[in-house]
């Protein structure tokens, strides 16, 4: 019962701070798209600070001099709302690939929109995966980093689902390296349930895998391997 009157003030702390950030990040569009970006990040941080507060649920990072300074795909399971707002703060700032429908959520689409992020329409099938190929391949000769996560959806702990191909494919095309990362953020905060257990989420981020001269095929399996068995192996403990 405590803990579910915590995860209530968490949640009442993350829509104030939604409203506040979101209108004050309309008057970042005049800012260099990095300063924008980490203005709009720190929303997240603010987040994650408050969520230590009020359910004490905290995280450990390992691997952080895994992050490369130079363009890549970072590729990373998906089990709740905790990496979305974790990864933006720890990674350089970040090309997410999200659902168009996002967009269509005030105040949170308006931030969203200003980190300048590669939309799709999950139900327009391969031409989804062209677009993300051609806008991700645009994004990483610029210079910037793409954040996707390769399952589509969030995947409760425990369940394994394939990895969808179109990260793989652009890595193909572009030739850019993959940073696998791995975490066990739905043991603690579930999809659709309100209460957050506390405790310590643990995030591995691993090595970058070289995909020059491999296959969509190949890189795919490689990710997927790397990421199922670390977290595998952070749910045991």
């Amino acid at each position: 019962m405590l803990q579910t009157l915590r995860s209530l003030l968490f949640l009442a702390g993350m829509t104030i701070l939604t409203f506040i950030f979101g209108f004050a990040c309309l008057f970042t569009i005049v800012l260099p798209y990095k300063m924008r970006y980490r203005f709009i990040t720190t929303w997240s941080a603010c987040n994650l600070w408050w969520l230590r507060i009020t359910c004490d649920l905290k995280s450990e990072v390992i691997g952080k001099g895994n992050i490369p300074q130079h363009p890549c795909i970072v590729m990373a399971n998906h089990q709740s709302t905790w990496e979305t707002l974790a990864l933006g703060p720890i990674f350089p700032p970040l090309t997410w690939v999200v659902k168009r429908e996002l967009f269509f959520i005030p105040i949170f689409g308006w931030g969203l929109a200003l980190t300048q992020p590669i939309a799709l329409n999950r139900n327009a099938g391969r031409k989804a995966v062209d677009q993300l190929i051609e806008k991700g391949t645009e994004k990483i000769a610029a210079g910037r980093s793409i954040l996707i996560f390769p399952e589509g959806t969030r995947t409760p702990p425990g369940t394994k689902r394939k990895f969808k191909i179109g990260g793989a494919m652009l890595a193909e095309q572009s030739g850019a390296p993959i940073i696998p990362v791995a975490h066990n953020s739905g043991s603690f905060w579930a999809r659709k349930q309100l209460t957050k257990k506390a405790g310590t989420i643990r995030m591995i981020i691993g090595k970058e895998i070289v995909t020059e001269g491999k296959t969509a095929g190949q890189i795919n399996q490689e990710v997927y391997d790397w990421i199922s068995a670390q977290r595998d192996e952070i749910e045991k403990d």
